[in-house]
């Protein structure tokens, strides 16, 4: 393949990618399943229709499963099939006043786009398509079937994956373009789950949007403000006020990287310990927990090699008349035992008349660094970028690079490039993305081979 001929496709279609993901972009595919219609909402089953319309018109053959729960693009020919895994569902916007533009109206600006589902995924996902486009035009004659396969389900429970690999053909390699460069080998086990008891204490609260994010902001209206305000103050932790409300300021990121934010729940739990309220959850976070990410007091020093520490994220908590409801989101050391942990979160949630409740599980996955797909892709990316310092890495992130054997993480993000996921203003670098793309055509390229 001519690499010349390559830069120069990409670019003749670059602006259509970026128009294809801002129209994406524009239909705000956050869950809902309040409508019967669709399993996850009206929106995101545009966005897959949307997405499968636009694979239609590049040439590729499109299937949508008639229950909504996942669609898939194909070109190619051949008994074997390379597999790219993106999806289309998005986390909220959280607050509007947070964002510089508005987060469902893609916005290009200093070289970059903003919006939701810029970064994480549609967009990733978007270059991943037009890459193949471009060997399209370019005339390549694919040996092997390539599937672009669409989830919609990602930010929750991955009932969409679930129902493809039940039904469906599995690819036999491939990769997600939902992490970063040059490319996730391991990938630690993510529990989600619910810490839940009899609400005694009178307290209502409820704050944070997604198990998988850590929340920058929790409101209060109740009793004790001037109190709660001064053990704000004198604990360092910022917050706005009006006259009947506390809004505790946090700093959100993703939960695989925890400790780099401020979780602003965990803050106004212990403000509201500080002026002598208390109920199951506020001793709970109190005794065990502080604001430390790791969650030592419970779990020890819980870390591996491979993979790192075990990370540890209150997503949202729900005081109302009759339960206290900590959603809770840890991400797992690959060679940690996930009932160990679970025992002894079990464990010291029950001395505060706290019960264990699970939510989502997902395995943990490691594929060897020798393994012809990781040397395949590695090699891509070092011939592309010159970046040969650049190892692969392992994560805490949760990617559909789990759902199947013999895939994992690669891109769109690149060394050193801010994560803005699940983040306001969160936004991609085009000319980063240029490059994402022909490292994505090079490497369908030779894993079609």
């Amino acid at each position: 393949m001519n690499a010349d001929k390559l830069l120069s496709e990409l670019k003749n279609i670059e602006t259509d990618f970026h128009q294809a993901l801002k129209e994406l972009i524009a239909i705000p595919s956050v869950i809902d399943e309040t409508d019967e219609n669709f399993p996850f909402g009206k929106n995101i089953d545009l966005a897959l229709r949307k997405t499968l319309e636009l694979c239609s018109q590049l040439g590729f053959t499109t299937f949508y499963d008639p229950q909504g729960y996942y669609g898939y693009a194909e070109i190619g020919q051949g008994k074997e099939m390379v597999g790219v895994l993106g999806h289309l569902d998005v986390v909220p916007a959280g607050s509007l006043d947070d964002w510089n533009t508005s987060p469902f109206e893609a916005v290009i600006k200093d070289g970059n786009m903003y919006g939701r589902g810029t970064q994480d995924d549609k967009g990733p996902t978007l270059a991943a398509l037009f890459a193949v486009k471009a060997l399209m035009n370019l005339g390549i004659e694919f040996d092997k079937r390539v599937r672009f396969i669409f989830g919609t389900d990602e930010e929750t429970l991955w009932r969409c994956m679930n129902r493809y690999c039940e039904i469906e053909e599995i690819p036999s390699m491939g990769f997600a373009p939902d992490s970063t460069f040059p490319l996730v080998y391991a990938e630690k086990g993510l529990l989600q789950l619910n810490l839940e008891g009899s609400n005694d204490s009178g307290l209502q609260l409820k704050a944070g949007n997604a198990f998988n994010a850590v929340p920058d902001a929790a409101r209060y209206a109740g009793g004790k403000l001037p109190e709660v305000k001064a053990a704000l103050t004198e604990m360092g932790y910022a917050f706005e006020e009006t006259e009947d409300e506390i809004v505790v300021l946090g700093k959100a990121v993703h939960a695989q990287v925890a400790e780099k934010g401020i979780n602003a729940i965990t803050r106004l739990l212990l403000a509201l310990k500080q002026v002598g309220y208390s109920s199951k959850v506020i001793e709970f976070v109190s005794d065990m927990l502080q604001e430390d990410p790791f969650a030592v007091k419970i779990f020890g020093e819980c870390e591996d090699e491979a993979s790192g520490k075990l990370k540890f994220n209150i997503g949202k908590i729900d005081l109302n008349e009759e339960v206290e409801r900590l959603s809770i989101d840890i991400r797992i050391p690959v060679t940690a035992d996930k009932q160990e942990m679970v025992g002894l979160l079990s464990e010291a949630a029950a001395k505060y008349g706290l019960e264990y409740k699970e939510f989502d599980y997902l395995r943990s996955i490691y594929v060897p660094k020798d393994h012809f797909l990781i040397k395949t892709l590695m090699k891509v990316y070092q011939e592309v970028t010159n970046d040969f310092a650049s190892q692969p890495i392992s994560s805490g992130g949760a990617t559909y690079a789990r759902a199947m054997e013999n895939f994992v993480a690669f891109g769109a993000i690149f060394p050193n490039q801010a994560k803005t996921e699940h983040q306001p203003n969160e936004h991609i670098d085009l000319d980063l993305m240029f490059n994402a793309m022909e490292i994505y055509a090079r490497a369908i390229y030779e894993l079609t081979r």
